[in-house]
């Protein structure tokens, strides 16, 4: 069981801190893990299986207008 902390999720995921909390905020990404007083991790195999739930990069849909 690996963990992550904050600053390599933040890599992994290309997700500013505000972002990737709000996520987790409304359920769409993995809650971290209590390791400390005030340390938290998240398990990597948990960030793997939400990244692989992505859409592939450049699959935006053309609008209309543009």
């Amino acid at each position: 069981m690996k963990l992550e902390r904050l600053p390599q999720v933040i890599a992994r995921t290309s997700l500013s801190r505000a972002h990737l909390y709000n996520l987790i905020s409304r359920d769409l990404f993995p809650r971290p893990k209590r390791v400390g007083k005030r340390a938290v991790a998240w398990l990597s195999q948990e960030i793997d299986e939400w990244i692989e739930t992505r859409p592939p990069g450049g699959s935006w849909r053309s609008t209309p207008n543009g």
